[in-house]
């Protein structure tokens, strides 16, 4: 890829990038010159050591979560269309945003949500167990809190959120106990803005 071809003409699928996630021309331009310079190997993609090399990431006690979620298709790399439909997940919405293709926005409040469920549901079951939730507890908050602790939190949040009685969160027991979140304000990253 090579720093000397970040010009907006250089970057694949440019067009459909901007429709599909509600970034800029300029944002797109941004991201590649940021892709650009995590591709330590130059071929054009990143593997997961590229994103460990992020400071932030690196501090960030879900940042393996984070991480994964570029690779949620397998994948052993990830190319620079999904880097950025990944990252459109922590794009404001864009309410006035006219939607010309069939596809929900990457940016939209329910995709946001998927994204997120997604970070907990590490099984993809479509639920999310008591365990999954205590391992995210656990890595969020680390030592700062007992054992006991984090039992009780985990109980309180299955018992608020699962509403059919299962023991786990479904998708849609998970939107509904995040109804009064702002989406947009927690899901937000500052170079994005």
């Amino acid at each position: 890829m090579g720093s000397n071809k970040s010009t907006i003409q250089y970057i694949p699928d440019v067009k459909e990038l901007i429709e599909e996630t509600g970034f800029s021309a300029a944002h797109i331009q941004r991201l590649f010159e940021r892709f650009d310079l995590l591709d330590r190997d130059q071929m054009g993609t990143l593997r997961v050591e590229d994103f460990e090399a992020i400071p932030e990431l690196a501090m960030n006690p879900i940042g393996d979560r984070i991480i994964g979620a570029f690779f949620s298709s397998g994948k052993e790399t990830v190319d620079f269309p999904t880097f950025v439909r990944v990252l459109a997940h922590f794009q404001p919405t864009d309410s006035n945003r006219t939607k010309n293709s069939s596809q929900e926005p990457y940016n939209s409040p329910n995709r946001k949500l998927q994204f997120a469920f997604q970070l907990y549901d590490q099984d993809r079951d479509g639920k999310i167990s008591r365990a999954e939730l205590l391992q995210v507890l656990q890595e969020m908050l680390g030592m700062q809190v007992t054992d006991e602790q984090l039992q009780s939190i985990a109980e309180r949040a299955i018992q608020e959120a699962d509403l059919d009685g299962d023991d786990a969160i479904s998708f849609d027991e998970f939107k509904k106990s995040l109804e009064k979140v702002d989406i947009d304000q927690k899901m937000r990253i500052g170079f994005l803005s």
